[in-house]
């Protein structure tokens, strides 16, 4: 395993045991067996270690299924579609809220944290956005009614996602991907049932 990968690895662990607010680099780079000034050479700072582990360590295809959400356009699957987003959201949200809640205690850690991911062009809103934008392409396609707000239907959608992860994680629950299948299932059933043209 080279270097970078420990670092994510040590990173993933201890963000997800003490808490995004409380996760230190000296802590992650102890952990990984490293100095500071080494996880500083393939990391810029927490953040950037807070990214790599949402995109590199956290079990979900969500960032597959956004990444591919343009080739769906006009395959005549939006249920399916949005199903996939759903899947990987309740197992996105339940694996990162345990790591992201800690960082809402704190204003100042929020308000730097909110400032570096703008820098990066990241952050929560982009999964809304992604699917919003599917939405719409798919509005133009002739899938979806004229009247749908695109925006809405995905901030349901995700909405709805998120609150399962909270209660799931305040609650002690662990997840089954068969449970989060049935989920997502009728989360988009639901919705679906006024998107048609």
């Amino acid at each position: 395993m080279n270097t970078r990968d420990r670092i994510l690895d040590a990173a993933a662990h201890v963000m997800h045991t003490r808490g995004l607010a409380h996760a230190t680099t000296k802590e992650i780079a102890r952990q990984a067996g490293y100095s500071e000034a080494t996880l500083y050479k393939h990391f810029r700072d927490k953040t950037d270690l807070f990214v790599g582990v949402l995109s590199e360590r956290v079990p979900s295809d969500l960032l597959t299924v956004l990444a591919g959400l343009r080739e769906q356009v006009g395959q005549g699957r939006v249920a399916e579609t949005l199903e996939e987003v759903a899947r990987g959201a309740i197992a996105f949200y339940g694996a990162t809220f345990p790591m992201a809640a800690s960082v809402f205690s704190e204003p100042g850690l929020l308000a730097a944290h909110r400032k570096a991911l703008a820098e990066r062009g990241s952050g929560p809103e982009t999964v809304r956005d992604a699917v919003a934008a599917y939405l719409v392409a798919e509005q133009r396609a002739g899938a979806i009614g004229a009247d749908v707000d695109a925006e809405s239907v995905a901030a349901l959608l995700l909405g709805a996602c998120l609150q399962h992860a909270f209660l799931s994680n305040f609650a002690g629950d662990s997840e089954s991907v068969e449970g989060n299948e049935k989920l997502a299932a009728s989360f988009v059933r639901t919705l679906v049932s006024g998107l048609w043209a």
